[in-house]
């Protein structure tokens, strides 16, 4: 990367929207520095460059702030040549953007209410959502990776699926029968084991250990 450019990368330990963004510079071979944030105490910086949203990931590049996580992956994409994450033809293009906005506005909101939702009965719904969802996807799957051959924008924007869903389940936040989804469950070994992929991942015990404290607590609140 020539040294007039300057990228920055904001973000939490453990964000799978920030991953999404590291993955996707790592992909690239952009060098980037990483800004650890706090939620509960987020710097002068992220609040100036991030004045609407007022969270992460947010994207520096050359003092031009970009936010969303799906919008940054697309971005670095448009702007660093080399490893290609979306289509070059136009209609595979539209579908990748399509499915990858399913998962952010269908599959991810009904795993966080299935999860979270202080309601039992919400829960209940949001785990049927969630099968929808997933059903929905695993049809969907028609190679290895969704995007053909190798990884890229819907297999990033998936990774919640392969890395976070089985953290919740495992912590005891959801039941999930990973048997019912079997292309599914070979994309995620395979994403997961991506070289590119394992590098940019959060610490999976901190992980584990945060989500069980979490249900722990919405337990002991029933």
């Amino acid at each position: 990367m020539p040294s007039n450019q300057q990228v920055k990368l904001f973000g939490i330990v453990g964000s799978p929207y920030v991953t999404r963004a590291e993955i996707a510079l790592k992909l690239k071979g952009v060098e980037y520095e990483y800004i650890h944030e706090s939620l509960t105490n987020k710097s002068d910086l992220l609040l100036k460059y991030n004045p609407i949203l007022k969270k992460v990931p947010l994207l520096l590049h050359n003092q031009k702030p970009i936010c969303e996580s799906l919008v940054i992956v697309e971005y670095i994409d448009e702007t660093w040549t080399g490893y290609s994450l979306l289509p070059s033809d136009p209609y595979r293009r539209a579908l990748a953007r399509f499915w990858s906005k399913f998962i952010d506005d269908k599959v991810l909101p009904a795993a966080f209410k299935a999860a979270w939702n202080p309601d039992e009965k919400e829960r209940e719904k949001g785990g049927e959502e969630l099968s929808e969802g997933l059903r929905i996807l695993e049809n969907e799957l028609k190679g290895e990776f969704f995007s053909g051959d190798s990884i890229g924008f819907v297999d990033i924007a998936g990774l919640f699926l392969a890395f976070w869903l089985p953290l919740i389940e495992e912590a005891g936040g959801l039941e999930l029968s990973s048997e019912k989804f079997p292309k599914l469950k070979k994309w995620s070994h395979l994403v997961l084991n991506h070289p590119v992929v394992k590098e940019a991942l959060p610490p999976k015990d901190y992980l584990l250990a945060y989500y069980k404290t979490r249900f722990q607590c919405i337990g002991a609140s029933k």
